[in-house]
Order: structure tokens, then sequence, then C-alpha cells
């Protein structure tokens, strides 16, 4: 069906558990939380990478200390065959060093690797709560030339991710578009992740519409492959799905298909 990436936190023994119940041919991305801190996404991404897996750190500029810092994660990934990262602002609101945004962390990024090293970006289908949407628009403008492809925030509903992909597209902004999925995960955890991060609008247009909401919910649990089948599109608006796995590996059926 689509082209899938999972996401996972880089908890203590996530390795182990991976090698048990992934398959290498999946590619991993891996959070970069603030109170696990770079080092330990760039640990866990170098020994995933050694267990044979295609792997994506993500970066906070936010988080990183010194232009030396950033030097040598590319120096890291080089010498592993890591040639992709995901770059995003971070949750910091002081900097720990020179990066205020990713778009600066970009810009060194393709100095540092001369381009050998691509980079992901973030995209926000229901806004961001500190950044104005037109804000938002104009910052991937900026920044599309040093990144080659939009992950979006986690997101519910079918139509707000492609009517996202469809602005995105009217503004000028080319880069494809994968959609932020939440894996397969119990409702209260689900319903509590959400109200955290931000994604309050389509959890309440889901509260709205029961058929859907069933749809999506197999009992206690959240299941994402219905919105999954409604984002494919004749058009297609969707390149790919990026899965918040939340460390639950259990994979969803339609990566068999394409793992």
């Amino acid at each position: 069906m689509f082209p899938t990436r999972f996401e996972i936190i880089p908890s203590a023994g996530i390795a182990g558990k991976l090698v048990a119940a992934v398959p290498q041919s999946t590619t991993l991305t891996i959070t970069c939380l603030p109170h696990h801190g770079i080092a330990r996404t760039m640990q866990s991404a170098l020994e995933l990478r050694e267990l044979g897996y295609d792997v994506v750190p993500h970066i906070a500029a936010r988080a990183l200390e010194s232009r030396g810092q950033l030097a040598g994660i590319v120096r890291d990934c080089e010498s592993a065959g890591i040639t992709e990262i995901f770059a995003i602002g971070g949750d910091a609101q002081q900097p720990a060093g020179p990066y205020g945004t990713s778009r600066e962390l970009l810009e060194d990024l393709a100095e540092h690797s001369g381009g050998r090293i691509t980079a992901g970006v973030a995209g926000y289908p229901e806004g961001h709560p500190a950044v104005g949407g037109l804000e938002l628009v104009d910052d991937l403008l900026a920044k599309q030339h040093l990144a080659a492809r939009i992950v979006t925030q986690m997101c519910f509903s079918a139509p707000e991710i492609h009517g996202y992909a469809a602005l995105l597209r009217r503004e000028g902004v080319t880069l494809p578009v994968w959609a932020g999925v939440a894996g397969a995960v119990p409702r209260a955890k689900l319903l509590s992740l959400a109200t955290q991060i931000g994604v309050g609008s389509s959890m309440k247009f889901l509260g709205k519409q029961k058929t859907l909401a069933r749809k999506l919910f197999l009992g206690d649990r959240y299941s994402p492959g219905n919105l999954v089948a409604e984002l494919a599109d004749p058009a297609g608006s969707i390149a790919g799905i990026h899965l918040y796995s939340f460390n639950n590996l259990q994979l969803p059926e339609w990566m068999a298909d394409v793992a």
C-alpha cells in the first residue's frame, strides 16, 4: 500500500526487542526526546545500523551544544552509512548552542556533509501551538531546497492530511509528504498523547463521527489501518506513512507488503 517508516523511542533494551520483532528491511526513525537528548538518539542509531537496519536519527536543533557537535554527528553518520536525518527545532525554550531553528541546522548539515546526508522536516496539518500557519508555510518554502521530505505531525483525519498536502502544493512546496500516523496503541494512552502534542482538531472531529471512531478503534485499542486506506488517492498526494509506534513493535498488516 504505502512505504512505511517505523518510529521508535530509544529506550533501554529496545535494540534486542526490535531484532526479535521487526524485519531488517524496515527503515527505523529514532526520536530525540528532551529527557533523552541527542547522545542517546545517536547511540541507538549507530547500534541499530550495525544490526543491519536503515536508520534515520532525529536531531533537535535547540539541543545541539555546538557546531562541532553537529560535525561529529555527520562524521558518525557517514562512517556508519547513515544517509538521512530528521531535522526538528526541538521543544527547548532556549537553545543549548548556536541553533535556534531547524533551518539553521539544515544549512550547516549541507555544508558539513556536502549533500551526502539528506534530511526530513516536520509538517503540521493542524497547525503549531507556537507558530502561525502562514509562517509555517513560509518556513517550508525557505528550507525545502535543503530537505528531502516532509513528515507530518500525528493526525487522525485523512481529509486534514490531504487538505494540508494540497495547501502545500498550492503555495509552492514540492517536497513529498509522508503522513504521520499513530500505531496500534491503547485508547487511553493515545488520547493522552494527542492532548500533549496538540492534535486536538482531528480528535474532536473523531469524537463527533461515531461511525468513523468505531472504524479506527478496535475495542480499547486504536487501529491505523482504515486511516491509512483513506489516505490512498489517485493523485498520490501522500508519498508514505511515518508510523509513530510508541515502541509497540507489532507491525501493521500493510507493512508486510512493503517491508
